[in-house]
């Protein structure tokens, strides 16, 4: 709907009830959804929006507050079945009683719609299009379809794209590669960006796996070099390969938190100064100003090790787990702490 078709809808409420409908409300922009709202509260119009979008993306927040939700979702295989026996004899269909079609052609289809009924329904009219003339009554079978279809792709629109990422990102956290390796899979032949992939399996490999295993980050970033060397589709192996390795490693996120709980530290409370031991001294006029003055070089000490202080006041954000690597992290740790 255009600016004026609701101009004029909104002209008409205001001489009585009006059920105002708009397809694809997501594309309807917010100045316009603003304008619809007094309307709305007001009772002069009765709002009824659909959209294959996530309303909560594409709705203005206070329209979609005052909103009812109704999701629809995919349709059961038994469902999409009986709509594709339908449309053989129905005007609005095929409308051909006479066309038979094998049952396994049929469930060849209900399996490429993914629940979609529309999708469905596309591809019995293409493969009854492509059915060969002049050789008798119709009759579609397995081999009609897969040569009319070629191949399935992946639906990807905005909002399953967010669902799917976060599915794969979710599926490697969770220690499960084989819903890793599906989800990437999916995103892959969707046609996702596969750079956008690498930088989430990095991502992943630093918050989630972390010091537990630090081969991960390795491996991760190694996958991201040999894509953008190699390109697709053959770039697609070393995503897997990493995709794999980081559901497969040990996790820890005491990294990530370490970092969240710092940074919460400097943005909210009194920001400490540098100790006077560890500030530089290699300029002209520090030792007039006491910089580096008592600071202990480490590597003249045993283990590599010397305690002294390198906040003024000292506070612990790092806890390794005690997962992989960082169980023995725990341990140099607490070795030193002993030393202290």
């Amino acid at each position: 709907s255009g600016i004026k078709e609701i101009r004029d809808s909104l002209t008409t409420a205001r001489h009585g009830k009006t059920i105002l409908c708009i397809d694809e409300i997501h594309r309807v922009n917010r100045i316009q959804q603003d304008a619809l709202l007094p309307h709305v509260e007001a009772g002069e119009i009765t709002l009824i929006g659909t959209s294959t979008h996530n309303p909560f993306f594409a709705l203005v927040s206070a329209l979609a507050s005052r909103s009812m939700i109704f999701e629809f979702n995919p349709l059961r295989p038994e469902e999409i079945r009986t709509i594709l026996n339908r449309a053989f004899s129905s005007p609005d269909g095929i409308n051909d009683p006479d066309l038979a079609a094998d049952d396994d052609a049929i469930g060849l289809i209900t399996t490429l719609s993914d629940g979609d009924a529309r999708r469905a329904l596309n591809i019995l009219e293409i493969s009854c299009m492509t059915l060969p003339e002049g050789t008798g009554p119709g009759h579609l079978t397995l081999e009609h379809v897969q040569e009319a279809i070629q191949r399935k792709s992946a639906y990807y629109d905005e909002d399953d794209h967010y669902d799917t990422v976060s599915a794969f990102i979710k599926s490697m956290r969770g220690s499960d590669p084989d819903a890793a390796i599906y989800w990437l899979s999916k995103m892959i032949d969707a046609g996702e960006d596969p750079m956008f992939i690498a930088r989430r399996i990095v991502i992943c490999a630093s918050e989630d796996v972390g010091n537990a295993d630090p081969a991960a980050l390795t491996v991760a970033v190694s996958a991201m070099n040999a894509l953008e060397k190699t390109g697709l589709p053959e770039g697609a192996i070393p995503l897997a390969q990493a995709a794999i390795y980081i559901a497969c490693a040990p996790k820890s996120n005491a990294s990530y938190m370490a970092l969240k709980e710092a940074t919460d530290r400097i943005r909210n409370d009194y920001i400490q100064e540098v100790p006077g031991h560890l500030r530089d001294s290699h300029y002209t006029g520090a030792k007039r100003l006491n910089a580096g003055k008592g600071y202990k070089y480490p590597h003249d000490y045993d283990g590599h090790f010397i305690s002294q202080k390198y906040m003024v006041k000292p506070e612990r954000f790092y806890r390794p787990s005690g997962e992989g690597y960082e169980k023995t992290i725990s341990e140099i740790m607490e070795s030193r702490r002993k030393r202290t």
